[in-house]
């Protein structure tokens, strides 16, 4: 029977466990189950490829192969039992409980991501020249969701890659209408976004942005003109990644793009269906099943939506679900991006409204 949670010295002993931050080793805890299993469970097949790392606790497991490897036992009181069961993927070796056996089991794949995070991220903080402040928004922009999914390297490249800038207060940043070349961290200071919505119309303020915040990805993932102007509220600084560097080092990894009939396979396994082009075009053409939520109101309305789903996002094109899908994905959801837009899915689900 599992329990919960597990407690933090336990896993701070179990290797590579113990190389986590305090921070990461308590979101492990969160996601770590120990289980109380009987004698002649099967934990894992050989060959399989599951993603799950199990550790034991108590009591003993026997691995067994049928291609020559040499069976053996693992005690929950050996030092073996500090490591991961037979870890190597395909599995090779079929794990069974020999006796009543406490194990404790995490996802092997998470815990790979947090120990890529900690390690890039200490390299990449400590070897910034500068005092506190100076990293303080290394260390934000690093808290970023989206940043997990990214591969080392590129985590590694991409502070090489940005470049200072100062800003001074009632300054314009972006200005709406204009072509994204840059993407924006703010490093000191406080912006304000602001949007024209018609050419009769006031300004509208939006939203204020703070240390660490990001902004300008929107036109640089549709290749459309800016859609708000951003000044700055206060004296400050700005980092700034070049639009060549956000393609090879955000957008090309963080936008899975997914083919009509991949996309309709996993609708049909639970995955839900954004729409994120305007009302009115929602309206005269949509999708069977979709929901509409507009890319301006995605940001106020992604709390709506359910964390533990996937999501498949399309618009007419792909440009702006482009942009919705790597606002989501900085939010921490699974989510596909629909290859070539909403036409391409048109022609494998003819129901449309």
């Amino acid at each position: 029977m599992p329990f919960s949670p597990v407690d933090l010295k336990l896993l701070a002993t179990l290797v590579p466990v113990n190389a986590l931050s305090a921070e990461h080793l308590r979101k492990l805890a969160d996601k770590a189950v120990i289980e109380d299993l009987p004698s002649g469970h099967v934990l894992f097949e050989e060959g399989s490829t599951d993603s799950d790392a199990f550790y034991v606790l108590a009591g003993d497991v026997a691995l067994s192969s049928k291609k020559g490897a040499a069976s053996r036992t693992v005690s929950g009181a050996s030092e073996e039992a500090k490591y991961p069961l037979a870890n190597l993927k395909p599995r090779q070796y079929t794990g069974k409980t020999r006796t009543a056996t406490r194990i404790l089991h995490v996802d092997s794949q998470y815990l790979d991501t947090l120990l890529t995070w900690d390690q890039v991220a200490g390299i990449e903080v400590t070897e910034f020249e500068g005092d506190a402040s100076d990293t303080a928004w290394m260390r934000r922009v690093l808290e970023s969701k989206a940043l997990l999914r990214l591969p080392a390297a590129n985590i590694q490249q991409l502070f090489t890659r940005f470049e200072e800038v100062p800003m001074k207060a009632g300054q314009i940043i972006i200005r709406q209408g204009d072509k994204g070349d840059y993407y924006y961290v703010i490093k000191q200071g406080r912006c304000r976004v602001v949007q024209k919505p018609g050419e009769q119309q006031k300004m509208v303020a939006l939203a204020d942005l703070a240390e660490g915040d990001g902004f300008g990805e929107q036109a640089l993932l549709s290749d459309a003109p800016r859609n708000a102007t951003i000044a700055a509220l206060s004296d400050g600084a700005l980092m700034r990644l070049a639009k060549a560097d956000f393609d090879k080092l955000l957008k090309e990894p963080l936008l899975e793009q997914v083919s009509d009939k991949e996309a309709m396979t996993r609708v049909q396994a639970g995955a839900g269906l954004i729409d994120v082009r305007l009302e009115s075009e929602y309206r005269r053409a949509s999708l069977k099943g979709s929901i509409n939520i507009p890319l301006a109101q995605l940001r106020q309305k992604a709390g709506s939506l359910d964390a533990g789903r996937q999501y498949i996002v399309y618009c007419d094109t792909g440009r702006r679900s482009g942009a919705a899908a790597f606002l989501l994905s900085e939010r921490g959801f699974n989510v596909a991006l629909l290859k070539d837009g909403i036409n391409a899915l048109r022609k494998a689900s003819p129901s449309t409204g």
